[in-house]
């Protein structure tokens, strides 16, 4: 929310604050905070940190350019991250701040915060990656040829392989997402057509649990309007989040259901 990174628990208690603004992030198995931090004063590029509960930095990496949009921990326990600006790119790096991979991202440069966002590393050693004003979802092989894309009819923010190959994409002013199959066919969708009292307001990050339901943000929503919702597959709003903030979410990770831990990796 703002400047701020909040954990918040089932009841709404906020159990964690990180005095730090984030564009995306993770709680990450060991319970440090994985964030890929908003350009500013003290990092004018943006910057990735890893954060433990009692506040320490134990990884920093500053960005280069003009923003720093996404980061991702890897299985091989490097730390992926993109950067936007004149010369847009993908960065893998060692937990030594070693970069191992320097992909060139294929994105207009004309407007460099409407580049890339919610990139993600996929199984098969590809990357996913959103492209906002090229209204694009492409799919990199790590020599940074596009082997998939899928045009949007909004700005992308979130890419999501799903298990069964589909992809799902949330589509910020638009206030649409959509989950498309591997040839680029819409096959389930959820806009504010959908839903009473058209709630969604610049669907931004997005997050797909094992149950089948998705939750989205309402990026644009302000002190005590709807900014989480959840929808099952038949379009039935299942459960709210809001406060009293007017601070808003850009992106969040899902942590449990009814005091239930999510299992397996994040599809967000």
């Amino acid at each position: 929310f703002g400047a701020e990174t909040f954990v918040v628990d089932g009841d709404g208690k906020i159990s964690w604050v990180i005095p730090k603004s984030s564009r995306d992030g993770w709680l990450l198995p060991n319970g440090n905070a994985l964030l890929a931090v908003s350009k500013g004063k003290e990092y004018p590029g943006g910057a990735v940190l890893e954060i433990t509960k009692e506040g320490k930095t134990v990884f920093e990496f500053k960005g280069t350019q003009s923003e720093v949009n996404t980061v991702m921990a890897l299985d091989n326990g490097n730390i992926m991250f993109t950067e936007a600006g004149p010369k847009p790119r993908l960065i893998e790096v060692s937990r030594e701040g070693k970069i191992i991979v320097d992909m060139p991202i294929q994105a207009q440069t004309k407007d460099h915060h409407l580049q890339t966002r919610m990139a993600r590393k996929l199984p098969n050693g590809n990357y996913l990656i959103p492209q906002l004003l090229d209204k694009v979802v492409r799919e990199y092989s790590p020599d940074g040829k596009v082997v998939w894309e899928v045009k949007t009819p909004n700005w992308p923010f979130t890419a999501i392989r799903l298990p069964d190959g589909n992809t799902l994409i949330n589509c910020t002013l638009g206030n649409l997402v959509i989950e498309v199959d591997p040839k680029g066919q819409t096959v389930w969708s959820l806009s504010n057509d959908d839903l009473p009292g058209k709630p969604i307001n610049d669907a931004c990050g997005g997050h797909r649990l094992p149950n089948g339901n998705t939750v989205i943000t309402s990026h644009h929503a302000k002190a005590n309007e709807t900014k989480l919702i959840e929808v099952n597959r038949d379009k039935k709003i299942v459960w709210t989040y809001t406060n009293s903030k007017n601070a808003s979410i850009h992106h969040f990770q899902i942590l449990d259901t009814n005091g239930v831990a999510i299992s397996g990796k994040p599809l967000r």
